[in-house]
């Protein structure tokens, strides 16, 4: 008896103590970055609890810039997204890497992204989901469009779509041999490769049978065959492949261009001990095997791919050869002023006739 109370002394000690660190974890993220049964799991071992806002990021950026920083506890932008931001807008505070096992994490990818994400001398995420856009093709009706200045060609006219934003702009150009991530350090110079893109897409328009807006939208326009030719994800080809075989994923020859979504921590966040709990979580191997299972697409744990399903590996095989690996271009940060004069182009584009 005496040992049966002393247990449950000792019990209800650790879970008292577990109440005490406990916090709510308010999640900016991406949809299929934090499955219900993750969330569940993770609730089960930390004794936190977790809020989830979907978003993207120009939401991110809106909503955090909106708080000064404040409203969340953990967000998720793109690598690309985080230093010009916080340039500018002062949205997050430095990553304490002593709290990040480094050890779960693709040591190439991981180092990739503290580049990306450095401003004077602190890191401001790291790496947790990475993927690419490019091409998906209707193979049977399309072969031809291997790049994505072939999506101006004849052979696809009226059946091609694209949305109106940054990716477009950046694969055509260098589609067309300019190197527009060369030039961010320049403005004047990033403008010439807007200015030769802008008059490459309006003389293409002809060819659009629309600007797609979501992923189910411009999925339904290939299933229902009014679009045999896109720029999209890679996800959205491999998810269309299961319908219909001929539908797949194609790296560019001028190179998938490949983004990597990171932990950030926004500067008035209050929950930071489940913040870095969560990134430590979500990258161990099983866990990081059931979000690639989710959401589709690969993450920054090493080792895993282990437990991710085996026709999605093989889809993935199938669209990048090692030489499609190699030629990734990956988003480098963007400095600020330049998404500015990437609106004023997309918008020269939408009026144009």
């Amino acid at each position: 008896m005496k040992t049966t109370l002393m247990l449950s002394t000792a019990a209800a000690m650790m879970l008292s103590s577990l109440a005490v660190h406990a916090d709510t974890l308010r999640l900016l993220t991406w949809g299929g970055y934090a499955p219900e049964e993750v969330i569940a799991k993770f609730e089960a071992e930390t004794g936190h609890t977790v809020e989830v806002t979907k978003s993207n990021n120009e939401e991110m950026i809106a909503k955090l810039r909106a708080t000064n920083g404040g409203g969340f506890d953990l967000a998720q932008p793109s690598q690309d997204r985080i230093a010009g931001a916080q340039a500018e807008f002062g949205i997050y505070k430095p990553i304490d890497m002593s709290k990040v096992d480094t050890s779960l994490f693709i040591p190439s990818m991981l180092e990739a992204t503290k580049i990306y994400t450095t401003l004077e001398g602190d890191v401001y995420g790291v790496p947790h989901v990475w993927g690419t856009s490019g091409l998906v093709v209707n193979t049977a009706e399309a072969a031809g469009v291997q790049d994505y200045t072939d999506l101006c060609g004849a052979d696809v006219a009226g059946k091609v779509s694209y949305r109106l934003k940054r990716p477009t702009l950046i694969g055509f150009a260098f589609s067309m041999g300019l190197d527009p991530f060369a030039a961010y350090a320049d403005p004047d110079a990033y403008q010439e490769v807007l200015d030769q893109v802008e008059a490459k897409l309006i003389d293409c328009k002809a060819n659009v049978k629309t600007y797609w807006d979501g992923g189910d939208e411009i999925k339904n326009l290939l299933r229902s065959g009014e679009v045999t030719a896109s720029m999209a994800w890679d996800t959205g080809g491999w998810q269309l492949n299961d319908d219909n075989k001929d539908i797949t994923f194609v790296a560019p020859k001028a190179g998938a261009l490949g983004w990597i979504d990171t932990f950030a921590i926004p500067s008035r966040g209050r929950a930071d001990e489940a913040a870095y709990a969560w990134i430590n979580f979500v990258m161990r191997p099983d866990i990081a095997a059931m979000i690639t299972n989710t959401a589709g697409n690969f993450t920054a744990s090493q080792g895993g791919d282990a437990g991710v399903d085996a026709a999605l590996k093989e889809k993935y095989q199938a669209s990048f050869t090692p030489e499609a690996l190699n030629n990734i271009k990956w988003y480098p940060a963007v400095p600020p002023g330049l998404e500015a004069l990437e609106g004023a182009t997309l918008d020269r584009i939408n009026a144009a006739k």
